[in-house]
């Protein structure tokens, strides 16, 4: 029985351990946050397009214009289409112009990654690295579109 409070202490102790590691990796995003996002090229059946550090697709909105995105003002778009965000530099991979990349600012404060003027976006059901379905797709009232490393829509 005395060695309850001791065996209760250990294991909340433990738990407020492993809470606490966990807190600090619950969003992945915040160790990387002062990182430079990349924005990089990869060869697809449409052949070679911009993709996220981790090689999603990047996506064009055909409704956007002059470098602000409109997605954000659609309800239910940015959920689906969220917006590749930066905290940090910029940083261009091989085969991407790094003078073409850029950054507009959203109505939240954050900072958008843009390739060409156009704003960049990832889609939320892409299954991997590579996926490309998703090219030509209409919603929210207009294409989404890959790009490729001159800015320019691939259909």
């Amino acid at each position: 029985m005395k060695r309850t409070p001791i065996i209760l202490a250990t294991a909340l102790l433990g738990a407020a351990c492993v809470a606490t590691v966990a807190g600090a990796r619950q969003d992945p995003h915040s160790a990387h946050a002062s990182r430079a996002t990349v924005v990089a090229l990869r060869s697809t059946p449409l052949g070679k397009i911009l993709v996220s550090s981790s090689g999603r697709t990047l996506y064009e909105f055909t409704r956007d214009h002059a470098g602000k995105n409109s997605c954000v003002s659609i309800s239910g778009c940015a959920e689906v289409w969220p917006a590749l965000q930066s905290s940090g530099g910029l940083s261009a991979g091989p085969g991407v112009k790094a003078s073409l990349l850029s950054t507009i600012k959203l109505p939240n404060g954050a900072k958008q990654v843009t390739y060409a003027g156009h704003p960049l976006y990832l889609y939320s059901a892409d299954s991997g690295p590579g996926e490309t379905s998703y090219v030509g797709a209409r919603e929210f009232g207009g294409l989404w579109e890959a790009v490729n490393s001159s800015g320019h829509a691939l259909k």
